[in-house]
């Protein structure tokens, strides 16, 4: 499955994002992040970003405020916000039904690849992305980081 750079770059934003604002938007202390930080932090152009950002904004998924001290929230809690959330606001295109193949020659045969092709495998991305949640992201990639670090024994 190839997803497009837009959506990777969501995923990874809002994922940056929950990691700065662990307990959710309505944390006290929690600030607002800026698209430059997130930009510098990732190294994704802040111009794709602007974009990108529309759209999660327009999907519910993150809040804006202007001014100087303006930036984007969560609009949700990591734990509630999923793969699936993030990646159909951004990639629509994903989640359509797949097209009729044959229907206009065989019929039977294209019912049969939509029951025993498509279908579960529309059904089986779905629910993979859907049990993932940006906390769970959160928790692997400090997972990782862990690992990936050196020890030092003297």
């Amino acid at each position: 499955m190839k997803l497009s750079a837009k959506a990777r770059y969501a995923l990874a934003a809002l994922a940056y994002m929950a990691r700065l604002q662990p307990k959710g938007p309505d944390a006290p202390g929690c600030e607002a992040v800026t698209l430059v930080r997130i930009s510098e932090r990732l190294g994704i152009s802040k111009i794709y970003l602007e974009q990108t950002f529309s759209l999660l904004r327009r999907a519910g998924l993150v809040t804006s405020v202007k001014g100087s001290q303006g930036g984007y929230y969560l609009a949700r809690q990591p734990e509630k916000m999923s793969a699936m959330d993030i990646l159909s606001a951004i990639d629509r295109s994903l989640f359509e039904e797949t097209e009729h193949t044959v229907q206009a020659s065989s019929p039977d045969l294209d019912r049969a690849m939509k029951k025993a092709v498509f279908t579960p495998l529309d059904d089986a991305v779905r629910g993979a992305l859907s049990s993932v949640s940006l906390a769970d992201l959160v928790r692997q990639a400090e997972q990782e980081q862990a690992e990936s670090g050196y020890m030092f024994f003297i």
